[in-house]
C-alpha cells in the first residue's frame, strides 16, 4: 500500500497532469481534493492531448476508482460536458466516484465571480470567472448547495430558496439580473439525475479502499504559492492545495498519507496578477514560453515567465511537507546559454531568503541568483539521469542543494514515456 500526495509547488500550471497520469498507472485510486473546473490539467498518451479540468487523471485507465472528493467545488454543467467530450473520443469504460458533500457551483457564483472581480478595479486577482470563489464562500458561510442535495427534490427547493434569497439581493446590489427559482430548481434536479450514479459518500470509499491496501493517489489544483492559507494573499486561489488539506478535503486520516511529490518546472510561471520577482520579458521569455506551450489549460491566457524561483519552492516544501521533488519542461531550457536560479532576495536593502507575507513587500524583492552554464544537446529521448548532458545535471543538483530536497523524477517531454525516474516512490 503506498498514499502518495501530488502537490504543485509553484503558481500551479507545473505539469502535475503528466504526473499523476504516469504515476497513476501504478494506482487503484486517483483522488482531485480540492478546486473546481479552473483547473487545468494536460495529459499526452498514444500521440493524443487531453485536457483536463475537474476530472480527476486516472480517467483514462477502466481499472483506476476516480474521486471527485468533498473539498472540491464542482460545476455539473461543465463536469458532465467534460465526459461527454471524454466520451466523444472515446473513453467511455471509466470508474468515477463524486462526494455528496462537495459543494456546487452555481450559475450564480459565475455571475457574481466576474463582477466582484471589476470591482477590484486596477487590482483584480486574475480568476478565471468560473465561480470558485463565490461558492466556497457560499460553503463557509453555510448557505451553499452539495451535490448530495440534487438528489433530495425537497431538501434541495430548501437549501435553493434560503441561498435564492441571499444571492438575488448581491446581484441587485450589484446591477446584475436575479436568477428564477424554477429555472435554478429545474436545472438542479436534471444535473442530480445525471450525477446519481457517481454521487456518494467518498469517504467510506477512500477508507475502504486504504484497509484494503490499495495504492491511492491525490492530485491537488492550482499550487501552493497560490493557496488560500500559505500562497502570496490575496493573489491565491480560494483553497489549499497543501498537502495538509487532503485529510479534510477528502475524509481520511491524517496517518493514512504516506509522503508527498512536489511538482515543479524547471523554470517558473504564472497566470494572472501578483508579485513575481524572478519574471523575464523579451526574447528569452517567448523563446521559454513557446517552447513550453505556456498558455492555460482553461483560459489560453499567456503565462508570465521568469527564472527558477528557490525560495518561493522552500517556502513550499516547508508549509506542504514535500519529501521528493518532479522537475518537469526540464527540456524547454535546452539552448538558453546561461541559466539562472533565485537563492535570495534583496529587500530594501537587506538579504532576505523568505517569502514575505505582504504583497507590498513582495513586490518589493529583487531577486539574487546563482548563474549556471546551459546545454544544447537534445534530451527528450533521454531517459537516464547519467545519459543527460554534464551541464543539465549539474542544474539537478543545485536545485536539489538549493531546496533541500531529493528530485525523484525528471520530465523531458510531455508523454509518458518523456521521464526519467530517479528514485522509485509509488
Amino acid at each position: 500500500m503506498s498514499n502518495l500526495v501530488v502537490v504543485g509547488i509553484q503558481w500551479g500550471d507545473e505539469g502535475k497532469g503528466k504526473m499523476t497520469d504516469y504515476l497513476g498507472q501504478k494506482a487503484d485510486v486517483v483522488v482531485r481534493y480540492q478546486g473546481g473546473n479552473n483547473a487545468g490539467h494536460t495529459i499526452t498518451f498514444g500521440g493524443n492531448r487531453y485536457a483536463l479540468q475537474s476530472i480527476p487523471s486516472g480517467i483514462f485507465n477502466p481499472h483506476i476508482k476516480n474521486v471527485m472528493a468533498n473539498g472540491m467545488v464542482i460545476n455539473p454543467k461543465a463536469a458532465l460536458a467534460e465526459l461527454d467530450g471524454l466520451r466523444a473520443r472515446g473513453i467511455n469504460d471509466f470508474q468515477l466516484y463524486v462526494s455528496d458533500r462537495a459543494a456546487v457551483i452555481m450559475p450564480y457564483h459565475i455571475a457574481l465571480d466576474g463582477a466582484y472581480e471589476q470591482l477590484k478595479g486596477g487590482r483584480q486577482i486574475g480568476t478565471t470567472k468560473k465561480g470558485i470563489g463565490p461558492a466556497y464562500a457560499d460553503k463557509y458561510s453555510r448557505v451553499g448547495i452539495r451535490m448530495g442535495d440534487l438528489l433530495d427534490a425537497d431538501y434541495f427547493a430548501s437549501r435553493l430558496r434560503d441561498a435564492l434569497a441571499q444571492k438575488n439581493m448581491e446581484l441587485r446590489m450589484l446591477g446584475l439580473e436575479e436568477m428564477d427559482f424554477d429555472t435554478l430548481y429545474r436545472e438542479g434536479l436534471a444535473y442530480g439525475e445525471a450525477f446519481r450514479p457517481y454521487i456518494c459518500d467518498t469517504s467510506i470509499l477512500l477508507n475502504e479502499e486504504v484497509k484494503a491496501g490499495r495504492n491511492i493517489l491525490f492530485e491537488g489544483a492550482q499550487g501552493v504559492m497560490l493557496c488560500i492559507e500559505n500562497g502570496t494573499y490575496p493573489y491565491v486561489t480560494s483553497s489549499s492545495p497543501t498537502a495538509a488539506s487532503v485529510p479534510l478535503g477528502t475524509g481520511l486520516a491524517p496517518r493514512y498519507i504516506d509522503r508527498a511529490l512536489g511538482i515543479c518546472k524547471a523554470y517558473t510561471t504564472r497566470v494572472g496578477a501578483g508579485p513575481f520577482p524572478t519574471e523575464l520579458d523579451g526574447a528569452l521569455a517567448d523563446y521559454i514560453r513557446e517552447r513550453g506551450h505556456e498558455y492555460g489549460t482553461v483560459t489560453g491566457r499567456p503565462r508570465r515567465v521568469g527564472y527558477l524561483d528557490a525560495v518561493a519552492l522552500r517556502h513550499a516544501v516547508r508549509v506542504s511537507g514535500i519529501n521528493y521533488l518532479s522537475i518537469m519542461l526540464f527540456d524547454v531550457l535546452t539552448g538558453v546559454e546561461t541559466l539562472k536560479i533565485c537563492n535570495a532576495y534583496e529587500l530594501d536593502g537587506k538579504t532576505i531568503d523568505y517569502v514575505p507575507s505582504t504583497i507590498s513587500s513582495y513586490e518589493r524583492c529583487r531577486p539574487i541568483y546563482v548563474e549556471l552554464p546551459g546545454w544544447t544537446e537534445d534530451i527528450t529521448g533521454v531517459r537516464s539521469l547519467d545519459a543527460l548532458p554534464e551541464n543539465a545535471k549539474a542544474y539537478l543538483r543545485k536545485i536539489e542543494e538549493l531546496t533541500g530536497t531529493e528530485i525523484a523524477v525528471v520530465s523531458v517531454g510531455p508523454d509518458r514515456t518523456q521521464t526519467i525516474v530517479v528514485k522509485e516512490i509509488f
